[in-house]
């Protein structure tokens, strides 16, 4: 009998990276020291204080099902960390908790996303944005950007590509796969922007607390009726928690939070608990100490990736990954990563991941891990540079 999967399905591409990832595992389990600098994931555990917090609420009990915007506990702790953080006023009743990022975008494209609409965001960005649109029935509106928009949308790109199915914009700060930040006086005139051509600004905040040479601002200091994506993964190294939250009107939270019900029921209720800790002194602690450690990989990657011929043509303000540019050893980075994989076990993201324009020519390194693994894989890059010139 022949499958009857839907085109729905026959659609949404793979994640590229995992791809990667699943490869690089079965070598490994082959033998093979194969260095990883491809998945998005902080090689740090979980803070202390987070993993008591979780015992702690386990031992008592804690599992049942939670209201699905989240427990009101953690609600009125993200409320607080924005006006301590970025002496930005929200109600907890604005504050909504998902599992993951991945369901707050998913939340947010259904509240504005109709069929046949299109979210406006820039090529390259995060894969999965384009994917969630899909299954909405809906499209990611990709607009090519380069390093002369430090690979950003801009006022007058937005102006330009609008088109009447557009619903909105999506931009990420700092951005995946590129690190770059938008800065406040850009984030004004975005917002302006789209409210001026009728759409809604969502800005994915995921790599706040992971800057390196500037605080990012939040777009709710420039533009309170944006919706806000954040992630406990990044700066609170939660990733395997699965626990994210957003940022919206009350009204637009109370229409999420309806769907929020359908889909998800709650989020991880152990998580939640674990994440009330994630605020503390002791712990923030222990990130400020993760994310000056990330510092010191960025400016080794950056600078060895330089040192053997790849354009790194805007250095990262933010995040964990550099996108460079391989076209000295390349014209399709995608054979080329594989390569990488197979023939030097260094594993790594190709553009093709991100989007189309210019895909061929980049490759995403993500320094998440140590500053010693990060020497090897360069020591192993010149090899390989010096065998692709002779």
């Amino acid at each position: 009998m022949q499958n009857q999967w839907s085109l729905r399905s026959k659609e949404i591409e793979s994640f590229k990276v995992m791809d990667l990832l699943k490869r690089a595992r079965e070598l490994e389990a082959l033998g093979h020291d194969v260095i990883h600098l491809e998945v998005g994931e902080p090689d740090f555990p979980t803070a202390g204080p987070i993993v008591q917090a979780a015992a702690a609420a386990l031992n008592a009990g804690k599992t049942q099902y939670t209201p699905a915007a989240g427990i009101p506990e953690l609600r009125e702790k993200i409320a607080q960390f924005y006006a301590e953080r970025y002496k930005v006023c929200i109600t907890p009743e604005q504050v909504l908790v998902t599992p993951g990022a991945s369901g707050a975008l998913l939340l947010a494209f259904s509240l504005i996303a109709d069929v046949g609409k299109t979210i406006m965001m820039s090529d390259p960005s995060y894969p999965c944005n384009r994917q969630f649109l899909r299954l909405l029935d809906a499209r990611g509106q990709l607009v090519p950007t380069g390093p002369e928009q430090r690979f950003q949308l801009t006022p007058d790109l937005i102006a330009q590509h609008w088109q009447s199915s557009t619903a909105g914009v999506l931009l990420a700060s700092p951005s995946n796969p590129t690190g770059t930040l938008v800065d406040k006086a850009s984030l004004h005139a975005i917002a302006n922007q789209v409210h001026a051509l009728g759409g809604q600004l969502i800005v994915d905040e995921l790599y706040h607390g992971l800057t390196y040479d500037t605080d990012a601002d939040t777009v709710l200091s420039v533009d309170p009726s944006a919706i806000v994506i954040n992630s406990f993964s990044k700066y609170f190294g939660m990733t395997g928690w699965r626990l994210g939250w957003l940022v919206a009107s009350e009204e637009a939270v109370k229409e999420m939070e309806k769907m929020a019900q359908n889909l998800f029921i709650s989020p991880p209720t152990l998580s939640q608990y674990a994440a009330l800790a994630a605020f503390s002194e002791e712990a923030i602690s222990v990130f400020e100490q993760r994310r000056q450690a990330f510092a010191r990989r960025r400016n080794l990657l950056v600078e060895g990736l330089t040192r053997l011929g790849f354009g790194v043509p805007v250095v990262p303000d933010g995040a964990f990954y550099v996108y460079a540019d391989a076209s000295h050893l390349t014209s399709n980075s995608f054979d080329f990563c594989w390569q990488l994989l197979e023939d030097d076990f260094i594993a790594v993201t190709p553009g093709a991941d991100f989007g189309h324009y210019q895909a061929e020519r980049y490759i995403r390194f993500s320094y998440t891990t140590s500053f010693e693994r990060i020497e090897a894989a360069l020591e192993r890059l010149a090899v390989r540079c010096a065998s692709s010139k002779s």
